[in-house]
């Protein structure tokens, strides 16, 4: 289809590894710390959670806490 979007499938290389952010070292978001925040409560893993990450740890815990409750199916 001509007019099909093209973001509607993304490329193989469409999800970057966090240590490769290019804003990585950013602080996190909000949407971010509020969703580390429930999945560290969820995991009963309070320390997962930390206020003053980056970007990139924050999807990486997110993603191990995702893991770890069975949610990255």
């Amino acid at each position: 289809m001509a007019d099909e979007n093209p973001k509607s499938h993304p490329t193989d290389n469409a999800e970057k590894d966090p240590d490769n952010w290019v804003s990585g070292e950013d602080p996190m978001t909000g949407a971010q710390a509020s969703y580390l925040k429930t999945l560290s409560e969820q995991a009963d893993d309070p320390d997962a959670f930390d206020d003053t990450i980056s970007k990139a740890e924050a999807s990486k815990r997110i993603d191990a806490l995702k893991a770890k409750l069975g949610l990255d199916q």
